[in-house]
């Protein structure tokens, strides 16, 4: 039929099937303000469809099959094409970006990713077009549903084992939770928002990502008695004339637009002196949700929206930033403990914000919060406190966020 807007679907799982689904429910308001009908062209899963069929009848290919191979062929194939391309791949994006960049350039096709990053949260079409031409100073950003809702419920009470088994029963989790517990999956989404904020190109590889996996119970508890909230952040920053990109668990402050984002929700804030400062959010996880992000971006597409990446910038990759921290010690209850503790911070210039002090005998905790401080300086102090005789475990430091928002 004259007018239709051919789209090739590679995968049918949760989210190809939701989709499909979508593009059926949604086909005639998008061809009513649109004046073209998206209409399904061809499917292909591992028992189904060809490929190159697949390839040569569409106006755009979605990618929602997942890894790197094959899907990184295919969409290089379609672009090479002449063809438009569409897809969730957030590992695929975060190792070949550059590459698929490049393509799309060469060609003058788009490339369109929302999907990769924060579920329905359109933070990818907010860089790429509304803020396009506002320097970008700071990106923090919630974008693991399932971390999210397991720090969520660890902070009203229930153990790291009882907040991931109830993730994995409530569908939010994996069988195999790995990526997002440790932090890898947050990572390849904060290298795609550093490559739209700030233009250089981040692999996964290049930053540095730690996971929930080994926070206790204290942690929390500390928390609501220091009156913080602890997440999994995601932060890309213009730092000492370069970037630094990093995932860890951090303490925010409640005047901070994520210290109040629970469950498996996502967010970003996006931070700049012409702006000052924006938070998106919104559901991070399923199968409709990702498939109405995926939507969202063909019909972008076919409105013309958004033109290929502009090439790469060169900006040097920090790793030794100043941030706050909390510091938990398990320390013998004796004279001149806290003096030698104090000493020791010190001489690495590491100045404390507050203290805590509870238990006695075996059983006290020092637990502090430091002043904006180099990690370098703030690992050198840990690193010698464990020498002494005196702390019982492995000292533990968690990033604190001092910034907010009122």
């Amino acid at each position: 039929m004259a007018g239709d807007f051919t789209v090739g679907l590679l995968g049918h799982g949760t989210v190809g099937g939701a989709f499909a689904q979508l593009l059926d429910e949604r086909a005639d308001e998008i061809e009513r303000f649109n004046g073209r009908r998206p209409v399904l062209g061809g499917v292909l899963t591992r028992s189904q469809g060809d490929f190159e069929q697949i390839l040569a009848q569409s106006d755009l290919v979605v990618e929602v099959m997942g890894g790197i191979e094959p899907a990184r062929e295919y969409l290089l194939r379609a672009m090479r094409s002449g063809k438009h391309v569409v897809t969730a791949n957030k590992q695929l994006l975060a190792g070949y970006g550059e590459e698929l960049y490049e393509t799309a350039r060469e060609h003058d096709v788009r490339l369109r990713f929302e999907a990769a990053v924060g579920g329905v949260v359109p933070v990818v079409r907010t860089l790429e077009e509304s803020l396009s031409a506002t320097p970008i100073d700071r990106i923090h950003g919630i974008v693991n549903g399932t971390t999210n809702y397991i720090l969520t419920e660890m902070s009203r009470g229930a153990s790291y084992a009882e907040a991931l088994a109830e993730a994995q029963r409530n569908g939010y989790a994996e069988a195999d939770p790995t990526d997002d517990v440790t932090g890898r999956d947050a990572a390849a989404k904060m290298a795609i928002l550093a490559r739209l904020a700030f233009g250089a190109p981040v692999r996964l590889d290049e930053v540095r990502y730690e996971g929930i996996e080994n926070l206790h119970s204290d942690d929390l508890a500390y928390a609501r008695e220091l009156d913080l909230a602890l997440k999994l952040v995601g932060t890309a920053e213009r730092r000492q004339g370069g970037l630094s990109v990093s995932v860890h668990p951090t303490f925010l402050y409640p005047g901070h637009p994520l210290a109040s984002i629970s469950g498996s929700f996502n967010a970003v804030t996006v931070e700049s002196e012409t702006i000052t400062e924006i938070t998106l959010s919104g559901p991070g996880a399923g199968g409709r949700q990702t498939a109405s992000a995926v939507l969202g971006d063909v019909v972008s597409v076919m409105t013309g929206g958004a033109r290929p990446p502009a090439p790469p910038l060169a900006l040097p990759l920090i790793e030794d930033v100043e941030s706050a921290y909390y510091l938990h010690l398990d320390v013998a209850d004796r004279p001149g403990v806290l003096a030698t503790v104090t000493q020791v911070l010190g001489e690495q210039s590491v100045s404390i914000k507050s203290v805590v002090q509870r238990g006695m005998g075996e059983h006290a905790r020092l637990v502090m919060v430091t002043h904006p401080v180099l990690e370098s300086a703030l690992h050198a102090a840990v690193e010698r406190l464990a020498t002494f005789d005196f702390i019982r475990s492995a000292p533990r430091t968690i990033r604190v966020i001092e910034e907010e928002f009122l």
